[in-house]
């Protein structure tokens, strides 16, 4: 089930964002990290720089990483003092006032301390900020250990309540050791309901079964299982580190077919349940009868504690106490002991020692736990493997059950939100200053995620059958919904709408399509229902564009000019199209683009669906004449016929071939290059005879325009008409040869993606960065502006066993999705299963089995009959797929979708011409699909019974696409970084970042993505400048496998980055650990023929050298070596560092053959490439003359030993011992750093001469545009 929320922002800000204030500020830094050396500029060798890898999620960090170790000129010293004027370059377009440092500053003050006064118990200090609300302040202390047990109740000081919206720092009186009282309040109905939710949410915290059934935003993390062991053993010494056990699992080894799944979740000690009760429910008594409402009573619970104790609990107004009600009879007056307690932990606490003690312990293990493992995340990660667990009972799981059938929320139960007028409410809030702005984006965050998550539980509810539908006598993929103010239907062409467009294909499509074009639109759009749309049809509802392809067109200025301020910036051309009366309608936007004004006075847009071009490559037509296809779209088989006509071009596309057409590297264009080249000229002369050649140059420059296709004469403003291909759209006759300009523009930026994107993609899968699975890949594609549908023709330039799996597995999601429609719910699990063995399993057998029922069923009616039994199986469509015919299906969608032609007869044989696995087969259509299969070991090779049985498909999770909203400010400072830091400016970088990473964390919580970027560069500037690196990498670390997943690519470069820093702080066995970890995932993921795997095993190699582990550095090393010269060459500069590094573990064996084998190797490679004049070269050089030595020495001790004659005393040969700080320094030039030391003057030269150079530049720029503008002003003014 695939889910489309349709709003310009979503995400979910955390609840407990003043919790997460704190933990950004925590600083701790862990005894024994020793501080690298001060080096100051970094270089990266051209070579190394391939190593970096560059997926969606890290593309601007990877981006900016890159051009860090690029950097030429060093960072300030603490000292010196960098002008403003000089330091960055502010872009506003909006105009909006820059931002205050002073305010950034406020929002990273350290806080201050308070005093905290629980009641009965002693007072607590808290570090708190200023800039947090005191409803933040509340949240905190229901997480802090000593208060965590207390939900209702207010905070007062000096006497007087706060308000709940008060930021601290505003409150008269608050200040350094001020005492805050905790104030017990008394309870209502949805307190008690909260309050009794916060208690089972407390008592599951060490449960990770919220994280395997993926709700309440929980997800897994694994880091602390292999960080917690090494923490004080810095500095190990020779004999301490004898004790160090190295030796990998099997499974991890070079050379290992074995793909072992369940290491993916290993089993944590600090997860083991510490039951407190037995059971914790709702009573059968609720709810509380009329006579007793009136003495407070709110609820009533049942509790059986350790101790095998039955305890009725009556919660009122006062709190909580028990009662001596038992299951058959109902007595609601007090029981002995009479104990009144305001929490319910305290009374358990009082009546159950066992309770007492777990729990004690329980908050213990929960408050060492990190922060970024407590917090919940923004968007729901669900994992798509997870071990059978027991089902519990669980009180508030009911009701929360109940509440999402009714359409509510757990914290409104009863109440109906009103999403559109809160999301356009919170949208209306002023941003005029950078408070204002926080403000805002936070409401629009908080909403947004709000509004994902109620969209998401209602999908889920509508189809579970929970809801019912509008039209409830239509055929049930016709039929509508509404849950909770939200508007659901299914992904079917209803009443034929959309089959001009393709029918069902493009139904589906198309809200894909809506999707992106919101994300770029500067309206809104949710699928929430518009303000009066339901008390009038569509028809009479739209005022602008057409409700039936073209045949009544509307047009409203209110929206031509809201819709006018767009078409600049998404390149939309403003055109007229005929209407049925053959009368010109001007338009902003496609003409399915509907406009509606809402009862409530806005403005609203739906169905942008040609928000960007059409794809001519896909929109084939009949009438469409050979000689207007390119000769590159031809070459590929262009164009061809697809599943529907909504195919359209990427923004990426677009924006690389409008600065492709314009800029000055367009050789083809005539005009351009002399519009270029006669600038260069005239700047050349001073501009002295611009006056002369004014006319000439006008001339010139419209020429160049028209040549491009500019909708402007003065300048190049490409723009394309949406509405090209929509069919049914009639234009008007005087603007056919403007039409026909447009499709012409159209196929040029169709011939660009195949001539230039395509080989561009090529190059880059080659050399830059190799995807690790299918998201990284799709990321890859739509960084250069490819859609995903031209893997074919990606396949005819580049045979990528990634891209050939990525056919496959999309071409049976496409299978998968309509296979799926028929199943009756009681058959899910057993045909989920059997797609997975037609896909998968290399048996032909079938499994002969079916749900509990049917098999009941099956069983009574054997008695009677038996030849029911082969009927019942065969009945269903599903049961009757075969493995063969699932195949044959797969090649054709593969061949009808992505016009690619797989040779293969079936899945063993593609498996073993291109060394596919079948375990990440299975990751890849478990994630793409939402199946969630069982934690165990799986043999595919078996060929007598299934792989998979019905047990194996644990569940199925809805597949969520959605928009995620940011900062806009942080996002500007974190430009900022990337423009400081490619001028060297490594310390004012690393200041912009953190005062991104603020930002972020105020709008978005701390487990979000762009934080996520924050600490990652952050650690990355922390090692370069030699501070404390770990922090930042272990929160990145976390944050990455909470919000994308333990097994992400990206969760694996970060593993491989923290374990380089924790070496650098000497924690190397934790840094071990860690890169068996990052191996392990990426051997599961992509498999051990992969780049990355030879990046891991250099590291690996490196630091099982430095614990003096040599076989098995031998092993990693000379697999690292293998893949090196696989994928970058024999002869590149990466297989002569993998060569060097043989060759020291060689000599620190004393196999000074072998060494000198492998350095010659080394040696010649860094000649042929760099010559004999590098600083590689000649360290090779001399390296291979002391291994010379080393072994002539060794062979004369060894013919002494054997020649039996006195002579003199030949010295011992002298074994090297590997050093951790050259240990170190290979890892960095492995991991593509190198730090070189510069002196204080050379910092102060290299910084002074890149001022001045940049000064210059900038002045000549400055001045030869002034000159050209007041000369054509005075022209101008003599023309008039």
């Amino acid at each position: 089930m695939e889910v489309f929320v349709e709003l310009e922002e979503s995400g979910k800000v955390e609840r407990r964002r003043g919790k997460n204030k704190l933990a950004i500020r925590d600083t701790d830094k862990e005894d024994g990290w020793e501080k690298l050396k001060e080096n100051h500029v970094t270089e990266l060798n051209t070579e190394l720089k391939e190593e970096l890898i560059t997926d969606k999620e890290s593309f601007l960090s990877s981006h900016f990483f890159t051009l860090l170790l690029h950097c030429s000129t060093a960072p300030p010293t603490l000292t010196e003092e960098t002008p403003k004027d000089n330091r960055l370059e502010q872009s506003d377009p909006d105009k909006r006032e820059q931002l205050s440092i002073r305010d950034i500053v406020e929002l990273q003050e350290t806080g201050f301390i308070v005093r905290i006064q629980p009641p009965g118990t002693e007072s607590f200090e808290l570090q708190v900020s200023g800039q947090m609300l005191v409803a933040e302040l509340h949240q905190v202390l229901m997480d802090h250990e000593i208060t965590c047990h207390r939900t209702c109740f207010s905070l007062q000081l000096g006497g007087a309540t706060l308000d709940s919206l008060t930021e601290l720092h505003s409150i008269q009186g608050l200040h350094e050791g001020a005492l805050i009282k905790l104030v017990e309040d008394s309870y209502s109905v949805r307190d008690a309901r909260l309050h009794l939710r916060h208690v089972c949410d407390l008592l599951r915290s060490l449960d990770p079964a919220d994280s395997y059934n993926g709700v309440n935003g929980s997800s897994l993390s694994y880091l602390t299982f292999y960080t917690r062991g090494d923490k004080g053993n810095v500095g190990l010494s020779s004999s301490e580190k004898e004790y160090v056990d190295c030796s990998p699992p099997e499974y991890i080894l070079p050379g290992c077919k074995d793909r072992p799944l369940t290491p993916l979740q290993p089993i944590r000690d600090d997860w083991k349940p510490l039951q407190c009760l037995r059971v914790l429910t709702m009573s059968s008594w609720n709810p509380p009868p009329g006579n007793r409402k009136m003495h407070g009573d709110l609820m009533y619970l049942n509790v059986l504690t350790m101790e095998d104790r039955e305890l009725n609990i009556t919660s009122s107004t006062r709190g909580f106490y028990l009662n001596q009600s038992t299951a058959f009879n109902f007595n609601p007056k007090p029981a002995v002991p009479k104990i009144l307690c305001h929490s319910l932990v305290e009374l358990l606490s009082q009546v159950s020692p066992a309770f007492r003690k777990n729990f004690s312990a329980l908050q213990k293990k929960r408050v060492q736990q990190h922060p970024y493992e407590r917090f919940a995340a923004p968007f729901q990660v669900f994992t798509w493997t997870a071990p059978h667990g027991d089902h519990t009972l669980d009180c508030v799981r009911v009701e929360e059950t109940h509440t999402s059938r009714m359409g509510q929320d757990k914290h409104t139960a009863g109440q109906s939100r009103d999403w559109n007028e809160e999301l356009q409410g919170c949208r209306e809030l002023p941003r005029n200053s950078l408070q204002d702005r926080l403000h805002r984006e936070r409401s629009i965050f908080k909403t947004s995620s709000d509004f994902v998550a109620a969209a998401t539980r209602g999908a889920v509810a509508v189809i579970d059958g929970n809801v019912m539908p509008l039209n409830p006598g239509e055929a049930p993929h016709m039929q509508m919904f509404i849950w909770n103010n939200l508007f659901f239907s299914f992904g079917f062409d209803i009443s034929e709408h959309y089959r001009p467009l393709g029918g069902n294909a493009a139904a589906h499509a198309a809200a894909i399509c809506d999707l992106r074009g919101v994300q770029v639109e500067i309206l809104t759009t949710t699928p929430t229902i518009v303000p009066g749309l339901l008390e009038k049809s569509q028809e009479q509802s739209v005022i602008y564009g057409s409700n039936d392809y073209g045949s009544t067109v509307f047009t409203h200025p209110r929206f031509l000019e809201l819709l006018d301020k767009t078409c600049k910036p998404l390149r939309i051309q403003r055109h007229q199209v005929l209407d049925q009366n053959n009368i010109p309608v001007e338009l902003c936007s496609g003409v399915e683009t509907k406009g509606i004004l809402g009862n409530d006075g806005r403005s609203y847009i739906l169905d942008l669906l040609r928000t960007f071009p059409p794809d001519l490559n896909f929109q084939f037509s009949e009438t469409e004449e050979a000689k207007d296809v390119p000769e590159e779209c031809q070459s590929f088989g262009y164009p061809q016929q697809h599943h529907h006509s909504l195919a359209s071009l990427r923004p990426e596309l677009i924006e690389a071939f409008v600065q492709h057409r314009c800029g000055r590297g367009d050789e083809r264009n005539h005009y351009v290059t002399i519009k270029y080249e006669l600038y260069v000229k005239m700047v050349a002369q001073g501009l002295s005879q611009l006056e002369e050649q004014s006319e000439a140059t006008e001339d010139l420059i419209v020429k160049a325009c028209k040549a491009v296709g500019s909708v402007s004469d003065s300048c190049f403003d490409i723009r394309f008409n949406p509405d090209i291909c929509s069919p049914g759209v009639r234009f008007s006759p005087e603007f056919a040869e403007e039409v026909q300009k447009q499709r012409k523009l159209l196929w040029d930026a169709a011939a660009f993606l195949l001539s230039n994107q395509i080989p561009a993609l090529r190059d880059c899968l080659d050399h830059t960065a190799l995807p690790m699975d299918g998201v990284t890949l799709t990321s890859v594609l739509h960084q250069h502006g490819v859609n995903v549908r031209y893997l074919g023709a990606l396949l005819r330039e580049l045979h990528r066993r990634i891209c050939i799996s990525e056919v496959i597995i999309r071409s049976a999601k496409h299978i998968f999705r309509t296979y799926l429609q028929d199943v009756e719910p009681a058959a899910f699990s057993a045909a989920v299963s059997h797609f997975l063995n037609c896909l998968l399993s290399s048996s032909t057998c079938v499994l002969d089995s079916c749900s509990d029922e049917l098999l009941s069923r099956r069983r009574s009616r054997r008695r009677r009959s038996h030849g029911s039994r082969v009927p019942l199986l065969t009945d269903s469509m599903w049961a009757r797929l075969t493995p063969s015919e699932l195949w044959g299906r797969i090649r054709t969608e593969a061949g009808d979708y992505y016009h690619y032609t797989i040779d293969s007869e079936n899945i063993d044989e593609v498996i073993e011409k291109h060394d596919l696995q079948r375990i990440s087969l299975l990751r890849e259509i478990a994630i793409k699909t939402g199946i969630q299969v069982q934690l165990r070991e799986y043999v595919f090779e078996s060929r007598h019974r299934p792989v998979f049985g019905e047990e194996d498909v644990v569940n199925m999770f809805p597949v969520v696409k959605h928009l995620k909203p940011t900062a806009t400010d942080a996002t500007q400072l974190l430009q900022q970084a990337q423009v400081a830091v490619q001028q060297g400016l490594l310390k004012d970088g690393y200041e912009l970042i953190s005062q991104a990473l603020t930002l972020f964390s105020s709008v978005c919580g701390v487990l979000h993505e762009d934080v996520c970027v924050c600490l990652r560069l952050l650690g990355r500037l922390s090692y370069i400048l030699g501070e404390y690196a770990l922090s930042h990498q272990e929160k990145a670390v976390m944050s990455s496998e909470r919000v994308l997943g333990i097994d992400h690519p990206q969760t694996i470069q970060d593993y491989t980055y923290l374990a380089l820093y924790c070496f650098a702080g000497g924690q190397h066995s934790t840094s071990l650990q860690l890169l068996y970890r990052a191996r392990y995932l990426t051997l599961l993921v992509s498999g051990e023929d992969h780049p990355q795997v030879a990046l891991l095993d250099s590291m690996l190699g490196l630091v099982l050298h430095a614990l003096m582990e040599y076989e098995l550095s031998l092993k990693f090393l000379q697999n690292a070596l293998n893949l090196t010269s696989k994928y970058r060459g024999a002869t590149s500069l990466r297989h002569a560092h993998s060569h060097h590094l043989l060759a020291t573990v060689y000599e620190t064996k004393g196999e000074f053959r072998s060494a000198l084998q492998h350095e010659k190797e080394a040696y010649s490679i860094y000649k042929s490439q760099v010559g004999e004049n590098h600083d590689s070269t000649r360290e090779s050089s001399e390296y291979l003359k002391s291994l010379t030595q080393q072994a002539v020495v060794l062979q004369k001790a060894i013919n002494h030993i054997y020649s039996n004659t006195p002579s003199a005393c030949i010295p011992p040969p002298k074994f090297s011992t590997p050093s951790p700080p050259a240990i170190l320094q290979q890892l960095n030039l492995t991991c593509g750093i190198i730090l070189i030391p510069l002196s204080a003057k050379e910092v102060a030269d290299l910084r002074t001469e890149m001022k001045g150079k940049d000064k210059v530049q900038v002045e000549e720029l400055e001045n030869h545009l002034l000159k050209q503008k007041d000369l054509r002003t005075a022209h101008k003014g003599q023309q008039n």
